[in-house]
């Protein structure tokens, strides 16, 4: 969907934003997977586009064995200091297409907050390979809402005034029917409920987290964070402002 280039290397200057301000994922994400699409106690997971390890220490928590594919050397860093102590977690250089991972070797993939970085025919070939007979394929996403209050509609507006390229990157722009072509026909969607609160540092992290906002010393940096910082003041009660997401968890057997 997007050039393995710019998809690679564009979050690398943005690797400690992405540690501290990025959200992580409800309890219930993993409830679904165990209880809707029988994701087995002890499974070994493909974490595919695993970046700092946010989701790799779901999964780990939750007693799989977890193999991370990271294309970004920056990202897979920070993961391998995060959760390299952990001996059922290992991570490596690759992509949804070329994982690099020996065939019929997991029992599930999984793509956190990625697949619209991926190219779906390529990636479901290389997701076939590598799972084992009747494997599970999921993707999921925190999906940010973007009318419930005042604060997400400012938020949202911020984002098509400065971003860089938010509305061609946006996952959203990913449609059933490509979804239904990657999983091989019908997939389940299950969805839980996520949010973040943020003080006005916290929320300039979680902005600049984002590789479609400028970045400091780039052109519009300083607009849009005047922006900001007036789009806060208008909006927070208490000094603070919610961040709420709609968590998206489709799946299938390929």
């Amino acid at each position: 969907m997007s050039d393995d280039r710019n998809a690679t290397t564009r979050f690398s200057d943005r690797v400690d934003a992405y540690v501290k301000y990025r959200p992580g994922y409800p309890e219930a994400v993993m409830a679904v997977l165990r209880d809707k699409a029988g994701l087995q106690p002890g499974a070994t997971v493909a974490d595919i586009g695993a970046g700092t390890g946010i989701s790799a220490r779901m999964l780990l928590e939750s007693g799989h064995t977890v193999i991370g594919v990271e294309p970004n050397a920056a990202m897979r860093a920070a993961a391998e200091a995060a959760l390299g102590g952990d001996p059922r977690f290992t991570i490596v250089a690759g992509t949804a297409e070329a994982t690099g991972l020996p065939d019929a070797s997991v029992d599930a993939a999984v793509a956190f907050q990625a697949f619209h970085w991926f190219h779906p025919e390529r990636a479901r070939a290389e997701w076939r390979r590598i799972l084992r007979p009747d494997g599970l394929a999921v993707i999921i996403w925190n999906a940010r809402r973007r009318d419930t209050s005042d604060f997400l509609r400012g938020y949202d507006e911020l984002l098509l005034r400065h971003g860089t390229d938010y509305a061609g990157v946006n996952h959203e722009n990913v449609t059933d029917d490509t979804l239904r072509a990657f999983f091989g026909g019908p997939f389940t969607r299950r969805t839980a409920q996520n949010r973040q609160v943020f003080d006005y540092a916290g929320l300039e992290g979680r902005l600049v987290s984002s590789s479609y906002a400028p970045n400091a010393g780039q052109p519009g940096y300083e607009a849009m964070i005047a922006d900001l910082r007036t789009l806060f003041d208008a909006t927070q009660r208490d000094g603070q402002v919610v961040m709420e997401y709609e968590t998206q968890i489709l799946f299938a057997r390929l």
